[in-house]
């Protein structure tokens, strides 16, 4: 299987979020290709067996506990990776629930704002700039949800996060046109997968809906290889088609000027299942 120009051995991949689930699935596996990983984490503990996982098995592998909302630990976290070598990878991954509605605690907000979008604006303004003046393919992939699309009513706050990386990782994908493809992003957008936030809301075992880590990574490395931006992950339970048409209709609500959310408006549900049955 061919790779993204940027997944080269030898070179640098910036993974934060890497600890566990998706993060850490891709580091196993650009580690494998020969590349030297920088994981970075708040979660020191699962960070430190996570490296001792990895170099365990022949990866070279550095661990950084930082957090991501702090532009200081994310300008330790370059400063760190720019000694490995040369970065070509940059994974904005590390995230939060929100956990709660529209009138959650400010603080919850704050917290989820910061890590979802603050973290990968800290990462993509100290990591990327030095990208574009590289000689070598370089890439960001960000971490995005199908909840900053069709933003599902419960958690306001991630939907907000995703909603705005999806907006940022378009505009940089914008920006970096100038590079002439040298340096790309993708907008990472994972299915249901079981990982660290599943296991925070008491499910121990992998829902038979669910796809694995380590799925997800290996529909996405060939989506970069093709040059995709957006990475549209199904699952065991719903599939393109299926996201396809919850999508269009999430957009319609604008074309045809319904109520926002008209899918879970009462006045539209009958309308919503017939659409979805068509």
């Amino acid at each position: 299987m061919s790779n993204h120009p940027a997944i080269v051995p030898g070179r640098v991949a910036v993974i934060t979020g890497a600890a566990s689930g998706i993060g850490l699935a891709t580091a196993r596996r650009l580690g494998q290709i020969g590349m030297r990983i920088v994981l970075v984490d708040i979660d020191a503990d699962s960070l430190e067996r996570a490296v001792a996982d990895l170099t365990s098995n022949g990866i070279s592998a550095r661990a950084i506990k930082a957090d991501v909302s702090r532009r200081d630990d994310m300008a330790r976290v370059k400063a760190e990776a720019d000694a490995l070598g040369e970065v070509a990878v940059l994974m904005n991954n590390a995230a939060r629930e929100g956990g709660d509605g529209l009138f959650a605690d400010v603080a919850k907000w704050k917290s989820t704002l910061d890590i979802n979008v603050g973290g990968a604006l800290h990462g993509i303004q100290l990591l990327v700039p030095d990208m574009m003046g590289a000689s070598w393919p370089c890439m960001v992939i960000n971490t995005g949800s199908k909840q900053g699309i069709t933003l599902p009513p419960g958690d306001t706050a991630y939907n907000v996060s995703k909603a705005a990386l999806r907006a940022l990782t378009e505009s940089l994908a914008h920006e970096l046109l100038s590079t002439n493809g040298r340096v790309s992003a993708h907008l990472l957008i994972p299915g249901f997968t079981f990982t660290g936030f599943t296991r925070a809301r008491g499910i121990t075992e992998k829902p038979a809906a669910a796809w694995t880590a380590d799925q997800v990574v290996d529909f996405m490395l060939p989506a970069l290889a093709r040059g995709d931006f957006y990475i549209l992950c199904p699952d065991n339970d719903v599939d393109r088609a299926t996201d396809e048409k919850r999508m269009r209709w999430a957009t319609n609500d604008i074309i045809e000027n319904r109520p926002a959310l008209s899918r879970w408006h009462p006045d539209y549900a009958q309308k919503f299942t017939d659409y979805m049955k068509s």
